[in-house]
């Protein structure tokens, strides 16, 4: 008999701690999943540099918004970069 109790009161001091210190603690239950939020933020980063590429090409650079998708494009300006350097 005495050694249920001793194991029941371990038993019980190992849950206490697995619990916390508060025995009214609430258990936290995320809406959106950590790799869910990592995707929705790398979408959102893809769609901003696609909206800052043809803002900055069509509406400052006085181009055609969808010239900033071709490839020549990319390769002019590569060019004019390394040609200062």
């Amino acid at each position: 008999m005495e050694q249920k109790s001793v194991m029941r009161q371990e038993v019980n001091e190992e849950v206490k701690e697995v619990k916390g210190t508060q025995p009214n603690q609430r258990i936290r239950v995320r809406f959106l999943p950590i790799w869910l939020r990592l995707l929705i933020i790398m979408g959102l980063i893809i769609i901003a540099l696609i909206a800052g590429s043809l803002i900055g090409y069509s509406v400052i650079g006085g181009g055609q918004a969808t010239d900033v998708f071709k490839k020549s494009t990319w390769t002019h300006i590569i060019d004019i970069v390394n040609e200062g350097a």
